[in-house]
């Protein structure tokens, strides 16, 4: 078998995993796992056939994945692959663009221009705001911080890019309570530490305090404020028209760790949610959460247009003058995948509606599962179902750990634990494509099933 031969069997056998993903157990059994060792072994001195390579790939590894593109899986706001993805993602793999520089990939620098516009639309940002694809939430939320920290700077007179941070200005950095762990570590990786913050206590369901603000003084060091649309565990999102009132009079840049509750903003029935969340400097989401496009997806948008650039330009002779947006000098990495290629097919195939109805249907499955459970006796909602997470607990901590482990066992759909509170929780998210109303009611009798079986 020649070698096109041979990938266009393992493009049959990735489409033949697509559809029967739904009969896989959602997390592979122990046998399944075990098997992966046949993958090992030493590094053999002489090549295998090609075939035969992606053969033992796909009979092995393909039973120890874990199921997350079909519409059982609710653990870790993962999304699943939606088809235009999936296409567009074969297509662009055998393209093999480097995205970099328009030079590198006409086709890459034209479909970023086309999806920045989408996107700016789509999400109601200002018209010249910038767009930059990198790997996930945690470098798009520290390419954002990172141009925060550059900007602000540079209106005191100091030139980070150059000068470094030894002996710049303090930067006075506010984040919510429950700001996300990527957060705290984007604060660190950047340089503005992940300890040295202000932190804002929260309410109940996570939203920062806005009342709580503490009373900085600017000319104490530029202030940098951390909101959140989306709180991991709830749902909830930060009142952001009261705290871009405070940064504003404080002449503060505001950030918006939105991995996956910005999509909300595509869903106009949850404008009570998003209301000022516009009004951010820099917002960082996952495209490879609610948008459904494949691992891995993240967008840094910056309404400071020239910030990413002043941050991430990479100057050598060798390059060619500027011919439009040159994603290197405006992201962490300099060789990058084209992202936008499935961006973009994947929001020209949903549409504006298309995509609004999959936010929508998401929220209605969250609700459809808190319904369910909160009318069965043991069961407690922890928190207002307002986007598509539930925090649920049964009868005590422990009893809520077992039911978490046997829901895992028995396969049929899989969510994790977290902790609220100081309480375990079951924490179900609601963020494939796949799952309908139905699903997710399904996905409730599973787990009182399971409940029931506990004794």
């Amino acid at each position: 078998m020649d070698e096109l031969s041979a990938v266009r069997n393992a493009a049959e056998r990735a489409l033949a995993y697509a559809a029967t993903v739904d009969e896989r157990r959602v997390f592979p059994d122990a046998a399944a796992v075990d098997a992966l060792s046949a993958l090992g072994g030493h590094l053999p001195d002489r090549g295998s056939d090609v075939a035969e390579t992606l053969e033992l790939l796909a009979e092995v590894g393909g039973p120890a994945t874990v199921a997350n593109t079909g519409p059982n899986y609710y653990g870790f706001v993962t999304g699943a692959t939606h088809p235009a993805a999936l296409g567009a993602a074969m297509i662009a793999d055998a393209w093999d663009q480097n995205a970099a520089l328009p030079v590198m990939s006409p086709v890459a620098a034209a479909l970023h221009d086309i999806t920045r516009e989408w996107l700016v639309d789509l999400l109601g940002l200002g018209a010249d705001a910038d767009v930059a694809y990198v790997t996930g939430a945690t470098v798009a939320n520290a390419s954002c911080l990172a141009a925060a920290r550059d900007a602000l700077l540079a209106k005191v007179g100091w030139d980070a890019p150059a000068q470094g941070l030894f002996g710049a200005p303090p930067i006075q950095v506010v984040t919510g309570r429950q700001a996300h762990s990527t957060v705290r570590k984007s604060l660190g990786f950047v340089g503005l530490g992940s300890e040295r913050i202000v932190t804002v206590p929260s309410d109940d369901q996570g939203r920062m305090r806005a009342d709580l603000l503490p009373d900085l003084d600017p000319a104490d060091g530029p202030i940098l404020v951390c909101a959140q649309a989306g709180e991991v565990n709830t749902g909830a999102f930060d009142p952001f028209d009261e705290i871009a009132d405070w940064t504003e009079a404080r002449g503060g840049w505001l950030h918006v760790d939105g991995a996956f509750g910005l999509w909300a903003l595509a869903d106009p029935t949850r404008a009570h949610l998003t209301a000022g969340l516009t009004r951010a400097d820099s917002l960082a989401t996952d495209g490879h959460k609610w948008l459904n496009v494949t691992y891995d997806c993240g967008v840094a948008l910056v309404q400071r247009p020239g910030a990413l650039r002043r941050t991430f330009a990479s100057i050598a002779g060798y390059l060619p003058p500027a011919t439009g947006f040159e994603a290197m000098h405006h992201t962490p990495q300099s060789s990058q995948r084209a992202r936008q290629i499935e961006v973009w097919a994947v929001l020209r195939a949903l549409g504006r509606s298309g995509l609004a109805a999959m936010v929508q249907r998401g929220c209605d499955g969250a609700t459809a599962i808190a319904e369910r459970l909160s009318g069965c006796d043991g069961f407690e909602i922890m928190n207002d179902v307002v986007l598509n997470q539930v925090l649920v607990t049964y009868r005590d901590p422990a009893t809520t750990g077992r039911l978490i482990e046997a829901v895992q066992d028995d396969g049929r759909i899989w969510c994790g634990p977290t902790s609220w509170n100081g309480a375990t929780a079951m924490r179900i998210s609601v963020s494939s494509w796949r799952t309908t109303v139905d699903d997710a009611r399904r996905a409730a009798d599973v787990i009182t099933e399971v409940a029931a079986s506990l004794g």
